[in-house]
């Protein structure tokens, strides 16, 4: 048997094309769906980050692996509302396969730019009130997903503030009337305020710059404890609610973790990182054929209560055990 002879030169060219083989076996294929990822908040922002991160990890449980067989290009409104439509359009100019949206704004943003392109919102709030889909059952247009919303919310949150302060007698309430998924929230709130005899003072803050002196008016009314309703603006501030609240010494109740992570006394609301993570269920299903007319909205499952101990001291506050053993999450 002869041995073939393989000339240096030869040898060069036959692992330079090895070398090419693989490289394009490892390059994702040009027909590789594309999910357009539409983010109101922070590229900078950890929180924000993580949230992203559970969306990919949700992708990867149905064996999608990014660079691979799916492709993600995000774009971050940088908190900053008022750039979300320009973004969603960018996407939409990508021809992506499918758009993410973290927010009811980015939500209403990527449907603004576009109606065929499905849509999978993932934090949004009150979906048939805004206008994103016709009902929860039945979403009849090109969005789906999930929703924060769900019954009595704010009435829980009111109920924790007077386990933790019984004699509370008015309760400064912080909201954005400029975001229409406030809306329900309020009548909610005003409800359970109503139930538990407590007074309600609402303060409007359309944008940062409105925060200080919302909190200036709560001292001046002796309000004696705060509660905000959802809106990307204040989730964007959560630091410097949370210090203001801290000063004033006012025990305060947020609807997302962050809140007590960044210094808020307690948060009760949905597991925005199960919601997200669920998001990628959705695009799963519209990439394999299913419309999303068809895809009924889903609501929270998961439910999270985080106490901060640390500001509870800071302000004075004891929190009883039987709210304690409640707690997921008791920072300390």
């Amino acid at each position: 048997m002869r041995l073939a002879v393989i000339r240096p030169a030869t040898a060069v060219v036959l692992l330079l094309l090895a070398a090419s083989l693989g490289t394009a076996a490892a390059q994702p294929a040009g027909n590789v769906p594309r999910v357009g990822y539409l983010l109101a908040g922070s590229h900078s922002d950890p929180q924000r980050q993580r949230l992203l991160e559970a969306f990919r990890q949700g992708l990867r449980e149905l064996g999608y692996v990014e660079g691979q067989n799916i492709a993600i290009e995000s774009r971050w409104a940088e908190g900053k509302d008022d750039r979300l439509p320009a973004l969603a359009a960018d996407l939409v100019r990508s021809k992506v396969d499918v758009i993410v949206a973290q927010s009811g704004a980015a939500t209403q943003a990527a449907q603004q730019a576009t109606r065929t392109i499905p849509i999978v919102m993932s934090l949004s709030n009150d979906a048939v009130g805004s206008g994103l889909v016709a009902s929860l059952a039945r979403p009849g247009g090109n969005v789906t997903g999930l929703t924060i919303m769900v019954p009595d919310l704010a009435g829980k949150q009111f109920q924790l503030l007077k386990e933790v302060i019984p004699k509370v007698s008015r309760v400064a309430l912080l909201t954005n009337p400029a975001n229409p998924a406030s809306a329900p929230f309020l009548r909610e709130a005003e409800a359970a305020a109503r139930a538990l005899g407590v007074r309600l003072q609402t303060l409007e803050t359309r944008n940062p710059q409105e925060i200080d002196s919302a909190f200036a008016a709560m001292t001046r009314e002796r309000a004696g404890a705060l509660l905000i309703l959802p809106d990307q603006i204040f989730v964007s501030q959560r630091r410097q609610i949370a210090e203001l609240a801290t000063k004033r010494r006012l025990p305060s109740v947020y609807g997302v973790r962050e809140y007590a992570e960044a210094g808020g006394l307690m948060a009760y609301g949905a597991n925005h990182i199960d919601l997200v993570r669920r998001a990628a269920t959705f695009v799963d299903k519209i990439l394999k054929g299913a419309k999303p007319a068809d895809l009924p909205v889903e609501q929270p499952t998961k439910f999270e209560l985080i106490i901060n101990l640390r500001t509870a001291k800071a302000i004075g506050l004891t929190i009883p055990p039987s709210v304690l053993q409640r707690a997921d999450q008791i920072i300390d």
